[in-house]
């Protein structure tokens, strides 16, 4: 035995869920999509920081050895410019 054949309302019904599912998915996936990108963007976002903060250390232990170089610097200058035996 055949199901009855839908009528004219129900066929019209039909199209209509399919063009609001469509209209409900297409949406989504392009929410999804953007979701999607934003947590890639957090990661990187995530890593630069990460990395700044270690070149930021970095510079940091420079200077501090750029100091202790200038003041062995100006000591040694110091010691060439006193003639030997002066005080």
């Amino acid at each position: 035995m055949r199901p009855p054949k839908p009528t004219r309302t129900e066929l019209h019904l039909k199209r209509e869920n399919d063009r609001l599912l469509t209209s409900i998915v297409v949406p989504r996936r392009e929410l999804e999509n953007r979701q999607g990108a934003v947590g890639r963007l957090k990661v990187l976002m995530r890593e630069r920081s990460q990395r700044i903060d270690e070149l930021n250390g970095r510079i940091e232990q420079l200077r501090e050895q750029n100091r202790r170089l200038d003041a062995e610097n100006e000591h040694l200058v110091e010691m060439v410019r006193l003639p030997p035996g002066a005080p």
